[in-house]
């Protein structure tokens, strides 16, 4: 095919293709793309016809992509990539008059502390935008920023889509908090003889903490597990219960009233917070202005620099 059959395609049918290959089925393409299902039945049917292959095959109830569809969307991707970048690039963006939804997905602990920074900052700069957030992790965002339903994502971040972008955004320093009202810093052995409470999106009894006191031959027990920060403060009172959390979390929690603030009786080594995107995204001038306040109002001093 040359370039002048390009005229032929309606480019309409590869965002379906996409889709379906993120997707794996005719029901959540529709959804996802704001169509009805015999729209995205027909548009399957005219893709195979377009690439004179079945494309997908149904198992179950999922749609299996053929070797055919696999190899297609590996050139595919970049190739869409590419086309919203050159198009993106020639738009322009002005917060005040902005009307554009932006997605984006945040850990718990970003969500909780430092989304209530970010938001007013967002509401005094482009009060016509929608900020629609999603819950991550480090498991769910490389699905959700290769699928496109999120643009951005800030949380503790290792593998991510060949495509997407990272940067540091925060360093992460652990504080222990604690309720009760028990004068004096603990020490080690103290720290570990009193309960402990975690947050956990898997339901997890073990943390990194854990695996840092297992490198010295210590231990502690964990008596709740909670899949969120919000209500935690609530849960301790009353409590001779420790937790552990972020340093931006701690601040947070702790000026609510009710629980203090110590130095870690462990060495904790520091962790880090980062920012990822779309590579397709990159210059797009509405996520770049979107990523500055996210680095501004989210990250810190020494991370900016």
């Amino acid at each position: 095919m040359n370039r002048n059959d390009l005229r032929r395609i309606d480019f309409n049918l590869l965002v379906v293709f996409e889709t379906l290959m993120h997707e794996r089925s005719v029901t959540k393409t529709a959804e996802k793309l704001f169509l009805g299902q015999p729209a995205i039945s027909a548009a399957l049917v005219r893709l195979r016809t377009l690439f004179n292959d079945e494309l997908f095959v149904r198992t179950g109830r999922s749609m299996e992509p053929t070797a055919r569809a696999i190899e297609i969307f590996a050139m595919l991707t970049p190739a869409l990539d590419s086309i919203s970048t050159a198009l993106s690039a020639s738009q322009e963006f002005d917060p005040a008059t902005a009307t554009n939804t932006f997605r984006i997905g945040l850990s718990d602990d970003v969500e909780f502390s430092l989304l209530p920074l970010l938001l007013r900052r967002i509401r005094t700069e482009a009060p016509g935008i929608v900020l629609v957030v999603r819950r991550v992790n480090y498991l769910l965002a490389p699905g959700m920023l290769s699928s496109g339903e999120i643009s951005v994502a800030v949380s503790f971040l290792d593998e991510l889509p060949a495509n997407a972008k990272k940067k540091t955004v925060r360093r992460i320093r652990a504080k222990m908090l604690r309720a009760d009202a028990t004068p004096g810093k603990l020490t080690l052995d103290e720290y570990c003889a009193r309960p402990h409470a975690i947050v956990s999106f898997a339901g997890d009894l073990n943390g990194y903490v854990d695996n840092e006191l297992a490198k010295i031959g210590r231990s502690r027990k964990v008596v709740l597990a909670v899949p969120q920060f919000n209500g935690l403060g609530s849960l301790l009172a009353g409590t001779d219960i420790l937790t552990t959390v972020p340093d931006y979390t701690a601040d947070y929690l702790a000026a609510t009233g009710g629980l203090r603030i110590e130095e870690h009786p462990l060495s904790l080594p520091p962790g880090s917070l980062s920012m990822a995107w779309r590579g397709a995204q990159d210059n797009d001038p509405a996520e770049k202005w979107l990523r500055s306040r996210i680095s501004m109002f989210v990250g810190d001093e020494e991370s900016s620099n």
